[in-house]
């Protein structure tokens, strides 16, 4: 029978906990906040019964009062001052306030966590963003720009071999004949460079105005449906230069001319936010 390695399952155990500490301290805080409402409407009726017992007492009181002083009536109350509520019923809600405490902080921490990852994230990408464009200038310096497209070129090939045109639909935009493919979203569209480049000069131009545009702006321009997922998510910002839109002729797996489209520039996560 194999021994169990108690210390590395201990430290696996750990290392997923670590990893998935966002999505557990929500569950807890989403969790914790359930339970604070059903604490709080099942200490409503004892604090209910604290008031009710309060009003009595000082009824009491006032009725012993008015005897006292030969008064005929009474000062009888109906209900009490909130800040003496409070003073009586506080304690019955204590578990609940200590559960809505402990939820809010697992609520912040995971809130934090996913903060400090992003930014990381960002961090990340920046440092590989410059590394990837020293090393294309350094590229170009080195074989020359004849040989850096003929890189560029053999690229976009292995893009559309990838992503065989058979296995996708075509989409038909009105604005000309040639088959194009986006590296980006993987699609294949009809159109020419003619209005691909006019698109890039617009939005360059909004660029100088706007500061930033998005994924799904240039898609517009271009007559293509805006992505969903990540159209928004994803743009460029002047900081970081213009669209640099490079086109390649080669074949499409069913042996069509295409137009492969890439970007000098990739659109990035975080384009808003550079400035």
């Amino acid at each position: 029978m194999q021994k169990v390695n108690l210390p590395k399952v201990l430290n696996d155990l750990k290392i997923r906990t670590v990893k998935r500490s966002p999505e557990i301290l929500t569950g807890i805080g989403i969790a914790g906040m359930i339970t604070t409402t059903v604490m709080a409407v099942k200490a409503t009726p004892k604090a209910l019964v604290l008031i009710e017992r309060e009003k009595n007492r000082v009824n009491h009181e006032n009725l012993e009062e008015a005897k006292r002083s030969g008064c005929e009536e009474c000062n009888q109350i109906s209900h009490l001052e909130p800040l003496e509520i409070v003073k009586i019923t506080w304690k019955c809600y204590i578990p609940a306030g200590i559960t809505c405490f402990v939820s809010m902080a697992c609520l912040i921490g995971a809130s934090s966590v996913n903060l400090r990852r992003n930014s990381a994230l960002a961090m990340a990408y920046t440092l590989s963003e410059s590394t990837l464009r020293d090393y294309q200038k350094k590229v170009v310096e080195t074989i020359g720009e004849k040989k850096e497209q003929t890189v560029r070129d053999a690229v976009a090939k292995e893009h559309v071999e990838k992503n065989p045109i058979e296995n996708k639909e075509v989409i038909i935009v009105g604005r000309g004949d040639t088959l194009c493919f986006d590296t980006v979203s993987g699609r294949y569209f009809r159109s020419d460079i003619e209005t691909i480049k006019k698109a890039e000069n617009e939005l360059d131009a909004r660029l100088r105005t706007e500061m930033y545009i998005s994924l799904n702006d240039f898609y517009y321009e271009i007559g293509l449906e805006p992505l969903r997922t990540i159209g928004d998510d994803l743009g460029w910002n002047i900081d970081r230069g213009f669209l640099d839109l490079s086109f390649s002729s080669q074949l499409a797996t069913d042996g069509t001319p295409c137009l492969v489209i890439d970007y000098g520039v990739a659109p990035r996560y975080d384009y808003r936010n550079l400035m």
